[in-house]
């Protein structure tokens, strides 16, 4: 059978940093507090969680890469709410933010996990913000699984840093 590596929803001893945009706050409070909700509840200790607050949406990829850059988190939560007006605003603000945060976790090899609404009406946002689900807390759990993940991806050893000069194959590595 083909080796598994899945993560966990266990938050004992890890760090998450939270970024969360103001604009919208009605919506991304809901969704932060589902945020927090979460990690306690999957053992993540008060003082191992920081929460940035940052103006809007736009702003969340550059304090995330700073949180990431640190290395003092496990993982980055970027909670935001974006909701469509009647401008194309919508669509750039949108675009750049989802590219910012994945830029980050690309260039830090760090979990950076998108809990940005991008919807359509306030009724969507409220609905995806402690309606039936709270997207807040369905990205903490993302995030810890991910923390969990990349945590058992650094223990796996490389075929060519077997001691014994030989891959986990048995082929000859130097």
């Amino acid at each position: 059978m083909a080796g598994v590596i899945e993560g966990e929803l266990r938050g004992e001893g890890l760090r998450f940093g939270i970024v969360a945009g103001r604009f919208n706050d009605f919506i991304t409070s809901r969704l932060l507090e589902g945020a927090l909700d979460a990690f306690r509840s999957h053992g993540v200790r008060e003082e191992d969680l920081t929460v940035v607050r940052v103006p809007g949406a736009f702003e969340i990829p550059v304090v995330a890469r700073h949180l990431a850059g640190s290395g003092r988190f496990h993982a980055i939560l970027c909670l935001g709410a974006v909701i469509r007006g009647e401008t194309p605003h919508f669509d750039y603000l949108c675009a750049e933010t989802s590219r910012g945060i994945g830029s980050v976790a690309l260039e830090t090899g760090l979990p950076v996990l998108f809990g940005v609404l991008t919807t359509d009406t306030v009724e969507q946002a409220e609905a995806r913000a402690g309606g039936k689900s709270n997207k807040g807390w369905e990205a903490a759990l993302a995030a810890l699984e991910m923390a969990s993940v990349m945590a058992k991806l650094s223990d796996v050893k490389s075929p060519r840093s077997n001691p014994s000069g030989t891959s986990d194959f048995g082929f000859r590595t130097s």
